[in-house]
């Protein structure tokens, strides 16, 4: 995982640019891996802990009925996270996940380990779901993990 992490630190060094998180299910994980690695100041900015629909609101200006069309785990909300994250910061990319970690929480539309994750890098935001096996511990884990391989692939892909 480090490894993909120096590569990131890498590309965004590059390019001049920072980096936002807005974390729900992994409740900051994402931005504690990041700036795990010294030197992080120069390219994360700030992550987002909106792990209640409240504060997807508040802190991300996701819009309330967005939420309740849509449910909190869902390619609507995790799209305007991502967005928000943008315009609320100094960066131009960032991650936004929101997903059921279980152990509770399923339900047969959205089991345990559904993930909605997002990207936007400058002015377009691409977003996937995948459903993670394991415990919650696992699920989180592997959530981390794709988010960041993904950020990667997709920044190369948009400067290539």
């Amino acid at each position: 995982m480090h490894h993909t992490l120096e590569q990131l630190a890498t590309a965004f060094k590059q390019r001049g640019w920072m980096m936002a998180t807005a974390e729900s299910c992994t409740g900051g994980m994402i931005a504690a891996a990041c700036t795990d690695l010294p030197g992080s100041s120069d390219w994360f900015d700030r992550g987002f802990v909106t792990y209640s629909n409240a504060a997807k609101t508040e802190m991300l200006g996701v819009p309330p009925a967005l939420i309740e069309a849509h449910g909190a785990v869902s390619e609507a909300v995790v799209r305007a996270m991502a967005e928000g994250a943008v315009q609320r910061s100094n960066a131009c990319v960032s991650v936004a996940v929101s997903g059921v970690a279980g152990p509770g929480g399923g339900s047969a539309e959205k089991p345990v380990g559904t993930v909605w994750m997002a990207w936007t890098i400058g002015s377009s935001t691409h977003a996937q779901c995948r459903q993670f096996a394991g415990d919650r511990a696992a699920v989180r884990a592997q959530t981390v993990a794709f988010v960041q391989s993904q950020l990667l692939h997709r920044i190369n892909a948009a400067s290539a």
